[in-house]
Formats: structure tokens, C-alpha cells, sequence
């Protein structure tokens, strides 16, 4: 496959969990009044299984049967994006006093960068 299609692949199943998170933290923010970090982590996590088998089977298309082996490695890739991108939204509400929607919008593409190289030069290698 060639890496412009894998890109392109990653964009579209990016977009999908980038709605999961933003609607999970839409909800928790302004319908349950929940505090802006617990409304990031609960978002992430609600859009990590549609990422791990989109990831899996369609982006990268790995090979079958490598659970057992790709699920710790995806769990790291996504711990370090998530890490990552936590770290730049609280630089970007509490250091900078950006509003918080727009730390968690500028904070989706951080994740996704981080995320693509790490599935891609450990999770999902050939």
C-alpha cells in the first residue's frame, strides 16, 4: 500500500474517533457539567476500540491472529499519544489560558501524529 493511501486511510478513521472524542466530551462538558480533564480522558477512551480495529485491519492491515502481541504495543501507542497530547492541552488552558475547546480541538491533532508513527514503527510493523 502506498503511504499516501495510508495517510489518507488514517485521516479518515482519525476523523471518526476525533467525532467519538468530541461528541463524548461535548456531552460531559456542557450537558453533565464535568470538569474539562475528565471530560478529555473519558473522550480518548470512548474512541479507542473504533481506532484499534479500524488501525488494524484497514489502515495498516496487519496480519491476523497478533492480538495477543498488538494490543499491549497499541495500549503503549495510545498511552504515549494520549500522554502527549494531555500534556499540550494543559500547556494550552493552564499556561497559556486558551479556551478549553480549542486546547481540546489543537489537542486532537497532536494526539494523531503521535499516534500514526507510533502504530506505525511499533504496533503495526511488518
Amino acid at each position: 500500500m502506498k503511504e499516501t493511501t495510508r495517510i489518507l486511510r488514517f485521516a479518515i478513521v482519525g476523523t471518526s474517533n476525533a467525532l467519538i472524542a468530541a461528541v463524548v466530551i461535548w456531552l460531559l462538558m456542557d450537558i453533565l457539567d464535568c470538569n474539562y480533564l475528565w471530560s478529555n480522558v473519558a473522550g480518548y477512551v470512548a474512541s479507542l476500540i473504533n481506532n484499534f480495529v479500524w488501525s488494524k485491519y484497514w489502515v495498516f492491515s496487519a496480519r491476523q491472529g497478533k492480538f495477543m502481541q498488538e494490543i499491549p504495543l497499541f495500549l503503549l501507542a495510545f498511552g504515549c499519544a494520549y500522554a502527549t497530547q494531555f500534556l499540550f492541552l494543559l500547556l494550552l488552558v493552564e499556561g497559556l489560558g486558551l479556551n478549553e475547546y480549542l486546547g481540546q480541538f489543537l489537542g486532537l491533532f497532536v494526539y494523531g501524529a503521535v499516534n500514526f508513527l507510533m502504530n506505525k514503527k511499533i504496533t503495526f510493523r511488518k
